[in-house]
Protein backbone atom coordinates (compact mmCIF):
# COMPACT_ATOMS: atom_id res chain seq x y z
CA UNK A 1 0.00 0.00 0.00
CA UNK A 2 1.21 3.48 -0.82
CA UNK A 3 1.91 5.94 1.96
CA UNK A 4 -0.69 8.68 2.36
CA UNK A 5 0.18 11.81 0.45
CA UNK A 6 -0.89 14.10 3.28
CA UNK A 7 -0.04 13.73 6.96
CA UNK A 8 -2.66 12.86 9.56
CA UNK A 9 -2.04 16.19 11.30
CA UNK A 10 -2.76 18.10 8.08
CA UNK A 11 -5.90 16.07 7.49
CA UNK A 12 -7.24 16.71 11.00
CA UNK A 13 -6.46 20.44 10.82
CA UNK A 14 -8.08 20.95 7.42
CA UNK A 15 -11.21 18.99 8.32
CA UNK A 16 -11.50 21.00 11.53
CA UNK A 17 -11.03 24.33 9.72
CA UNK A 18 -13.64 23.70 7.05
CA UNK A 19 -16.80 23.81 9.19
CA UNK A 20 -15.35 26.51 11.47
CA UNK A 21 -14.89 28.94 8.57
CA UNK A 22 -17.48 31.68 8.31
CA UNK A 23 -18.86 32.19 5.75
CA UNK A 24 -18.62 28.55 4.78
CA UNK A 25 -16.04 28.38 1.96
CA UNK A 26 -16.42 26.48 -1.25
CA UNK A 27 -14.34 23.31 -0.87
CA UNK A 28 -12.57 23.86 -4.19
CA UNK A 29 -11.48 27.37 -3.18
CA UNK A 30 -10.42 26.28 0.30
CA UNK A 31 -8.40 23.40 -1.15
CA UNK A 32 -6.64 25.76 -3.56
CA UNK A 33 -5.74 28.06 -0.67
CA UNK A 34 -4.36 25.09 1.25
CA UNK A 35 -2.44 23.77 -1.75
CA UNK A 36 -4.20 20.45 -2.00
CA UNK A 37 -6.56 18.65 -4.35
CA UNK A 38 -10.20 19.56 -3.76
CA UNK A 39 -11.43 15.95 -3.92
CA UNK A 40 -9.00 14.91 -1.19
CA UNK A 41 -10.38 17.63 1.08
CA UNK A 42 -13.98 16.81 0.12
CA UNK A 43 -13.46 13.11 0.95
CA UNK A 44 -11.83 13.97 4.29
CA UNK A 45 -14.75 16.20 5.23
CA UNK A 46 -17.31 13.56 4.23
CA UNK A 47 -15.47 10.88 6.22
CA UNK A 48 -15.26 13.14 9.29
CA UNK A 49 -19.00 13.80 9.01
CA UNK A 50 -19.67 10.04 8.80
CA UNK A 51 -17.44 9.42 11.82
CA UNK A 52 -19.39 12.02 13.82
CA UNK A 53 -22.77 10.58 12.82
CA UNK A 54 -23.71 13.49 10.56
CA UNK A 55 -23.78 11.34 7.41
CA UNK A 56 -25.27 7.92 6.87
CA UNK A 57 -24.35 7.35 3.23
CA UNK A 58 -20.88 5.98 3.96
CA UNK A 59 -19.35 3.73 6.62
CA UNK A 60 -17.43 5.19 9.54
CA UNK A 61 -13.69 4.70 9.80
CA UNK A 62 -14.22 2.10 12.54
CA UNK A 63 -16.69 0.16 10.37
CA UNK A 64 -14.29 0.25 7.43
CA UNK A 65 -11.43 -1.04 9.58
CA UNK A 66 -13.62 -3.82 11.01
CA UNK A 67 -14.75 -4.82 7.53
CA UNK A 68 -11.12 -4.94 6.34
CA UNK A 69 -10.16 -7.09 9.34
CA UNK A 70 -13.09 -9.46 8.82
CA UNK A 71 -12.34 -9.86 5.11
CA UNK A 72 -8.74 -10.73 5.91
CA UNK A 73 -9.85 -13.22 8.56
CA UNK A 74 -12.38 -14.72 6.14
CA UNK A 75 -9.67 -15.20 3.48
CA UNK A 76 -7.39 -16.90 6.02
CA UNK A 77 -10.20 -19.23 7.11
CA UNK A 78 -10.99 -20.12 3.49
CA UNK A 79 -7.33 -21.01 2.88
CA UNK A 80 -7.24 -23.14 6.04
CA UNK A 81 -10.47 -24.85 4.99
CA UNK A 82 -9.01 -25.71 1.57
CA UNK A 83 -5.91 -27.19 3.22
CA UNK A 84 -8.07 -29.28 5.55
CA UNK A 85 -10.20 -30.51 2.65
CA UNK A 86 -7.11 -31.56 0.71
CA UNK A 87 -5.65 -33.32 3.77
CA UNK A 88 -8.95 -35.08 4.41
CA UNK A 89 -9.18 -36.28 0.80
CA UNK A 90 -5.58 -37.53 0.93
CA UNK A 91 -6.24 -39.35 4.23
CA UNK A 92 -9.38 -40.97 2.89
CA UNK A 93 -7.51 -42.13 -0.19
CA UNK A 94 -4.71 -43.63 1.93
CA UNK A 95 -7.19 -45.51 4.12
CA UNK A 96 -9.27 -46.87 1.19
CA UNK A 97 -9.26 -50.71 1.51
CA UNK A 98 -9.89 -51.17 -2.22
CA UNK A 99 -6.80 -49.17 -3.17
CA UNK A 100 -3.97 -51.20 -4.64
CA UNK A 101 -0.83 -51.11 -2.63
CA UNK A 102 2.38 -51.36 -4.62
Amino acid sequence: MAAPKYSDELREREVRLSPESDPKPVIRRLAEQLGMHHEALRNWIRQAEADHGERHDRPTTAETEELRRLRKENAELRRANEILKAASAFSAQEMDPTRKKW
